[in-house]
């Protein structure tokens, strides 16, 4: 398969799990286009115009030519620059690497990865936030993310791909789209009636109960093991954590348990403050899942060699 119809297969089965909905992505992709269409000559130059057919600024080819034939792919949650040696340390060994996929973005999409947090709005809105709620709440947080990105320098690892010859793609918003779709469902399919049975539900599934293994389990944080679940809200996509302010309107909304990849403290508190139950199932293994389901959905068109790393571990889910 070659690296861009693995890029474009990620982007597509990305959009079809995406918790807003088709119509909604559809839109997306639409107003990048009426977006372009008015801009200056001068300021045409530099709009990412990837943004027409992918609505996930977090996901890009970052190296390597698009009609690389790709059989063998070293992934990894994080790649920077010690994945990369690893990957030509593993070639110089007779390893045929022919692609390094990065969960968590790098280069040019880890500058401007902030923007697709934008979806959280619609996703909040689903879960009975008013839209113009979550959209004002949401867009102070993505200025604050934005000012956090800026001083980074984002190029380190992608240079260091480059001077390697190794092709690089990141796959982030995609993949956590599959795992927040796929626990959403579990979820409301399995009706767990308290917070020890989120727990018991989450520890069947491969990723969760090996990282459970290692200390890094699903976990109660807010609540204990007879705190009634409630309505359960799945929050794993979206870019990074949204606005610390907006578990007042999802309590509202009858939310009365998160499930979270992670959550910092000061979102913590918030949440505390709300009365909300806590379960953080874990961030590197819901990446585990997301990446998981991302590539049994690449190994229906072509079968690949999958060599894995920092922290990934791969579990099979396809017949």
């Amino acid at each position: 398969m070659k690296l861009i119809d693995i890029y474009r297969s990620v982007v597509l089965f990305g959009m079809e799990k995406d918790p807003r909905g088709n119509d909604s992505v559809k839109k997306e992709l639409l107003r990048a286009k009426n977006e372009y269409e008015k801009l200056s000559s001068k300021d045409k130059e530099f709009y990412d115009k990837e943004k027409f057919d992918n609505p996930y600024s977090d996901t890009r080819i970052l190296m390597g030519k698009h009609d690389s034939e790709i059989k063998t792919m070293l992934v990894g949650v994080d790649i920077e620059v010690g994945e990369i040696m690893l990957a030509d340390r593993l070639k110089e060994k007779g390893e045929k690497i022919d692609l390094v996929m990065t969960h968590h973005p790098e280069g040019l999409a880890l500058a401007g990865f902030f923007n697709v947090m934008y979806m959280q709005a619609d996703i909040l809105n689903k879960m009975g936030v008013p839209i113009s709620v979550a959209e004002s709440l949401m867009h102070e947080r993505i200025q604050e993310v934005e000012r956090k990105v800026m001083p980074a320098n984002h190029a380190r690892a992608v240079d260091a791909a480059r001077l390697l010859d190794i092709n690089f793609m990141s796959c982030h918003t995609p993949a956590d789209n599959c795992v927040a779709s796929f626990l959403q469902n579990f979820m409301d399919k399995k009706k767990p009636n308290a917070l020890k049975d989120i727990v018991d539900i989450l520890r069947e599934i491969p990723e969760y109960n090996a990282a459970a293994k290692q200390n890094s389990g699903p976990k109660i944080t807010r609540g204990d093991n007879s705190s009634k679940a409630g309505k359960i809200f799945v929050d794993m996509t979206g870019g990074t954590e949204g606005s610390k302010d907006i578990f007042k309107k999802l309590s509202e909304a009858g939310v009365s348990t998160l499930v979270c990849m992670h959550l910092s403290e000061e979102h913590f508190k918030k949440a505390q403050e709300e009365h909300m139950n806590v379960v953080i199932a874990g961030h590197i293994a819901s990446d585990n899942v997301g990446l998981n389901i991302m590539l049994d959905e690449l190994e229906k068109k072509a079968k690949f060699r999958i060599l894995t790393c920092s922290g990934f571990r791969r579990f099979a889910r396809k017949k």
